[in-house]
């Protein structure tokens, strides 16, 4: 797998990290805060901040900000860790299409929404350092970080709605297999171009990668019972 891929879909996997803007209150410091994030269909971080917090009156100064992406790993040091260069941008937290999916993935963040002062901003990646372990680094392009615009964002909720209802026992026998969990109850919460994530129970999602690239449900359809087959084999 090329080094690009690898970072697409460790941040796809990740979906925490530490975000630093350039603080206004200690000129020339940067300022780090733990934030979780929802990638969006193109592949960008979109995190959920409020206008009070101190690296959203920081992100309105200096649109210029980094986020440290790792795993849950013991030994941070020893395994890979995305390091990101974006832009911020305020987006439309009332994207109908977004927000959905935002929560899917962040249920506890519901009552964000009713409040005024949290807004959506989507963090347009520049560059990224990516370090897959011991020798294997690179720095990556932020149009490698990309995903073109397909029809999987507006069809994403009938996918989740026809996989969660109709094939329940794929998507349990797709956690045996790929990665030897025993699960009871499997939601799937999101679908992309890479992949797809089921949620286990309330603090474990899954990341499944797909072997090709899917652009649309036709495709999706397509991987999904490939992978199906793929666990009866």
């Amino acid at each position: 797998m090329n080094l690009n891929l690898e970072a697409q879909q460790f941040l796809f996997g990740a979906q925490k990290g530490v975000l630093s803007t350039h603080s206004i209150k200690f000129e020339g410091y940067p300022f780090g805060s733990v934030t979780p994030y929802v990638l969006n269909h193109q592949g960008m971080p979109v995190i959920l901040i409020s206008s009070i917090a101190e690296h959203t009156k920081n992100i309105i100064q200096n649109a210029n900000v980094s986020l440290m992406v790792f795993n849950n790993e013991d030994d941070l040091q020893a395994n890979a860790r995305l390091t990101l260069l974006a832009k911020a941008e305020q987006t439309d937290k009332d994207n109908a299409l977004m927000r959905a999916r935002y929560l899917r993935y962040m249920p506890q963040a519901e009552s964000y929404f009713s409040a005024h002062d949290f807004s959506f901003y989507t963090l347009h990646i520049t560059h990224g350092r990516y370090i897959a372990g011991f020798g294997k680094m690179g720095w990556i392009e932020g149009d490698d970080f990309q995903i073109p615009t397909n029809p999987l964002f507006t069809e994403e909720s009938a996918i989740l709605d026809h996989m969660n209802q109709d094939h329940g026992e794929n998507l349990i026998a797709y956690c045996q297999h790929y990665h030897q969990v025993d699960a009871q109850q499997v939601e799937m919460v999101g679908i992309d171009s890479l992949g797809f994530d089921v949620r286990t129970d309330p603090a474990q999602i899954l990341r499944f990668n797909f072997e090709q690239t899917i652009t649309n449900a036709q495709e999706a359809r397509a991987a999904l019972v490939a992978m199906a087959k793929t666990c009866r084999a």
